[in-house]
């Protein structure tokens, strides 16, 4: 069943009204300043919760219900250490950016260790956040594919363009209040679609907690068993997702845009560390979701088997809600992941433009030029991520995991190198490039040798990276 025409009435005027709305911040984009930091004058709260959209994405609303569907509470522990994550960002890296000028993570790098490892791990962001986002934006055909059956590929290039759109004209500005609104969307339409989908359940809220009961505990959350090849345990969920966290929310131009936008260091700590709660809170929604669909599901079987577990809450908010309501839903999971794309595109380009075209191409060209290139820098990777979308639609497992997996490759050496520069003051730049690439040869090595779960990636790089780092400092 396809999407009806009033609810496919409410999702185009979503995405024109969304659209618009980004777009009329173009007239305060005036410096890179404006451009890639909103001018460094927004407010905590708005920061806090763009981080919230920005690390959410549409892959964590369809895949993380899918997730409770076929396991249990379990991926709350990996939530915990984001958590521990955001205390170590904040009191470890946030004031080192605050000591200067930065428009990017990689300038700090630069200033502590020179413009070879800043280029290094520029590379690394731009490389790896490209294929993880483009893995993100085949998130949205998974939707597409629910709501029209056919014509994915124009649907999903449409949705890109929108948002390509206001990012283009609106910079960070139109990210973050747009991320704002599209976060009170899709939050408050999942919560709908949960009351929605208990409430047809005979026996309500009572009988999917009797199912979970007798389908192995779904609601359990801790589990204390070490075990290094499963990653929704305790432990490998509370290490691994501190170190995680710690690399994208520290290392990743992604999130730490919004962290320089701020207007001052508490403002940015503040942002951050608020933002925890606001995390918690909805992976434990999405997650509520996922049990309700299998009790649901349970009593209400699909009239076919579900191919992937993304498909799950989709299909039940095109299939089983009411008309409008399932338009406003369908439009809030789109909402997610058109602000996770904008974010992505704005970051892209102002690694692009700040650590690699302005230093080494034009470096004394004015303003007015920077922001041409910066927009232009925004169509480009628009068009990289549609390419690489399209490779990822012939992957079959879930979304959420390769994305996180796809990020864990480089996060262990990227963290390893920016904890070198902020807590030791005798590594060299070349102790510190040693001590990466390292990282990176010894996690290669254990993600094709051993089925060591991805949740311990970035532990093992980063303790690598750190470790030979100062070793080969020592001896230089």
């Amino acid at each position: 069943m396809a999407l009806r025409p009033i609810d496919f009435a409410v999702v185009v005027a979503y995405l024109l009204g969304i659209t618009w709305f980004g777009v009329h911040f173009r007239k305060s984009q005036r410096t890179l300043s404006d451009y890639f930091l909103g001018g460094r004058q927004l407010p905590w709260w708005a920061l806090a919760l763009s981080v919230v959209s920005a690390e959410t994405s549409i892959l964590t609303i369809i895949s993380t219900p899918g997730i409770a569907y076929r396991s249990n509470f379990g991926f709350l522990q990996l939530v915990l250490g984001y958590l521990v994550a955001r205390v170590v960002v904040s009191f470890v890296l946030i004031p080192r950016y605050f000591a200067g000028d930065l428009f990017t993570a990689y300038q700090f790098i630069e200033r502590r260790f020179g413009r070879g490892l800043k280029l290094f791990t520029a590379a690394l962001f731009l490389s790896t956040r490209a294929l993880a986002e483009g893995v993100r934006v085949f998130a949205m055909s998974v939707l597409v594919e629910v709501m029209f059956h056919n014509g994915v590929l124009t649907a999903v290039v449409v949705v890109t363009l929108l948002t390509l759109l206001y990012t283009f004209e609106g910079g960070l500005k139109a990210v973050i209040w747009t991320d704002v609104i599209q976060l009170a969307i899709y939050v408050c339409g999942t919560a709908v679609a949960l009351v929605v989908a208990i409430h047809a359940i005979p026996g309500g809220w009572a009988h999917v907690r009797e199912v979970a009961a007798l389908s192995g505990d779904k609601f359990r959350v801790f589990d204390f068993h070490f075990n290094l090849h499963e990653p929704y345990l305790f432990w490998s969920g509370l290490v691994g997702g501190t170190f995680l966290t710690s690399a994208s929310h520290g290392t990743d131009q992604l999130i730490v845009q919004r962290l320089l936008a701020a207007r001052s260091k508490r403002q940015s700590q503040a942002a951050l560390l608020s933002s925890g709660v606001v995390i918690l809170g909805q992976f434990a929604l999405f997650l509520l979701m996922g049990v309700a669909l299998f009790a649901y599901y349970r009593d209400f079987p699909p009239g076919s088997p579900f191919s992937r577990p993304d498909a799950i809450y989709p299909t039940f908010v095109v299939t089983r809600l009411p008309a409008i309501l399932s338009g406003l839903l369908t439009a809030a999971i789109l909402a997610a992941g058109m602000a996770n794309l904008s974010a992505a595109l704005n970051a892209l380009s102002s690694s692009s433009v700040m650590d690699f075209y302005k230093p080494f191409l034009h470096p004394n060209a004015d303003e007015r030029h920077y922001l041409r290139m910066s927009r232009l820098l925004t169509l480009v990777w628009g068009a990289v991520l549609i390419a690489i979308a399209m490779a990822a639609s012939h992957l079959h497992e879930s979304v959420l995991e390769l994305a996180l997996t796809i990020a864990s490759v480089p996060y262990g050496s990227m963290l390893g190198i920016f904890l070198l520069g902020a807590l030791t003051r005798r590594t060299t730049p070349r102790g510190a490039l040693v001590g990466a690439l390292a990282g990176l040869a010894t996690l290669i090595v254990v993600i094709l040798e051993t089925d060591v779960a991805w949740t311990w990636y970035v532990v093992i790089g980063t303790c690598v990276s750190f470790a030979i780092g100062q070793l080969v400092s020592v001896f230089e």
